[in-house]
């Protein structure tokens, strides 16, 4: 793993945190990309400054994006992995006639812009750090939905097609794969002052036939797999990773 660079968008916070502080940890050189510079700076006080480079950038802006892959290109020759995590958190919108356009927007750029435009900019690393791959963050919305989830599970679904558009374009050198987390317990890698440790009931547990809700390690897990040499026979495919939730029938009471 020694010197291999790793992209992160979305990576101060939750899921992008635990992804980042596993790769800076474990040998890569892990760049960093999110609007939260408070959490961006407790992120450099927890990794080898050698091994991080944070940037603020809102990934869903075009001149954001050009303006940090500047930045990352000045700093790595080369990147080995970009994880498109960058998204709203939030999937509730409200009902249909009630959702402003202004609104739908902000979902899909946070979720599924930010990824075609990182991938974009990003190509030029990635093929010099061939064999390569990228990981884009969807949900198991893309393939359910709860009420009133309209534009979040729209954008994850399209990230979804993306990833098996860009992996018949971009093979053999990028292999493109996407995860698809279920209920992941995030609170723990939050930023210090929204950080917390929920506690999940019997109810909540046993809706995963494995029988607790999800941990960030799980999605890192997954994505540390799909970026190594064991997988290099994988491409284009929807991991899903949620316990089984999605696979258990749910009856009324």
């Amino acid at each position: 793993m020694s010197e291999r660079t790793a992209i992160i968008t979305g990576g101060a916070a939750g899921i992008g945190r635990g992804l980042t502080l596993h790769f800076a940890r474990n040998g890569w050189r892990a760049v960093a990309l999110d609007r939260d510079e408070q959490a961006l700076a407790e992120l450099r006080d927890l990794v080898p400054e050698s091994q991080f480079l944070a940037i603020p950038c809102d990934v869903g802006a075009e001149k954001d994006v050009l303006q940090a892959f500047e930045r990352i290109a000045a700093w790595t020759n080369a990147a080995h992995l970009l994880v498109n995590n960058a998204g709203i958190a939030d999937p509730f919108c409200g009902p249909l006639e009630d959702l402003s356009l202004d609104r739908w927007q902000g979902w899909v750029d946070a979720s599924l812009t930010s990824a075609f435009l990182c991938s974009r900019e990003a190509l030029p690393l990635l093929r010099a750090g061939a064999p390569a791959a990228i990981v884009n963050i969807s949900s198991t919305r893309a393939l359910q939905s709860e009420p009133d989830c309209f534009a979040y599970a729209a954008a994850k679904g399209g990230l979804c097609a993306l990833t098996h558009a860009m992996a018949v374009s971009l093979g053999p050198e990028i292999r493109v794969n996407s995860v698809l987390p279920g209920w992941i317990e995030t609170g723990p890698w939050q930023r210090s002052d929204r950080r917390s440790e929920p506690e999940h009931s019997r109810e909540d547990r046993a809706q995963h036939p494995v029988g607790r809700v999800g941990r960030v390690e799980d999605i890192v897990d997954a994505v540390a797999w799909l970026a190594g040499e064991g997988a290099g026979f994988v491409t284009g495919q929807e991991i899903v990773v949620d316990g089984g939730m999605t696979r258990r029938m749910i009856y009324a009471d």
